[in-house]
């Protein structure tokens, strides 16, 4: 007997993006502001990636005065951006389970859905304990199986905890100390999920090295300190006489 209903298309497959993103109160100002813009244009770019087969998810949870569920786990094209503000201190490890619960929760990430990308953005160092969170979201369960990314802001960001929390994947540790470079990360993190969804094996993570956008990582932070200072010609201005995007933070 024919039957209509059997005939249905085919939906496409969440590819879920996970923003972990440090709002404490060290990230005010121009750090806070850029972040807001550097995640809006991903949010962008993901929106004009969609095709039939995959669809880019995306959630974001904060923390800084609280941990939050800033955007619920939504396809980035029904995303109405709001922007993150910053205040309180750097609760990681409780913003760890959050994002653990959540990937865990089948009702929320499917099990058709395609390996999540994690990202980490923090200027900080955890005010909580983050020890066992950290533990159990890289090493048990659904969330030990996703791609992990990782971006130090400043000079104050803990290089030891982002640096395990990318343990085991084949990204390095990035660095940002000015707009541009906050930009570059993103832009980065962007190309690779885009790149999975034209692939025909989604759930592989492209290589770091197959990327066009190179951000700077953690390695040339080490090395600033060692560059002895170029002297102010005549006229100059410095840094804090006129900020700049090349390095105001």
């Amino acid at each position: 007997m024919f039957d209509p209903k059997k005939f249905t298309a085919p939906t496409a497959k969440p590819l879920p993006v996970v923003l972990l993103l440090d709002v404490s109160g060290s990230m005010h100002g121009a750090k806070i502001q850029n972040l807001n813009e550097a995640v809006k244009d991903m949010l962008e770019t993901f929106r004009g990636t969609e095709n039939m087969e995959t669809e880019i998810h995306v959630a974001i949870i904060t923390f800084g005065a609280e941990v939050k569920l800033h955007q619920a786990l939504a396809r980035a094209g029904d995303i109405n951006w709001r922007d993150l503000s910053a205040s309180g201190g750097t609760p990681l490890g409780t913003a760890f389970k959050m994002a653990k619960a959540m990937i865990e929760d089948k009702d929320v990430v499917p099990s058709r859905a395609y390996r999540p990308t994690v990202v980490l953005v923090s200027d900080g160092r955890p005010g909580d304990s983050w020890r066992q969170p950290l533990d159990d979201f890289i090493g048990k369960g659904r969330s030990s199986k996703c791609d992990r990314m990782a971006m130090a802001i400043g000079a104050d960001a803990d290089e030891g905890v982002l640096g395990e929390f990318i343990a085991g994947t084949k990204n390095l540790l990035f660095y940002a100390e000015n707009a541009k470079q906050l930009r570059e990360f993103f832009k980065f993190v962007t190309m690779s999920v885009t790149i999975r969804t034209k692939s025909q094996k989604p759930d592989v993570v492209p290589n770091p090295n197959e990327i066009e956008v190179k951000p700077a990582t953690i390695e040339e932070r080490k090395e600033k300190p060692k560059q002895s200072p170029v002297p102010k010609q005549s006229g100059e201005k410095t840094t804090n006489e006129q900020p700049n995007e090349e390095g105001y933070w």
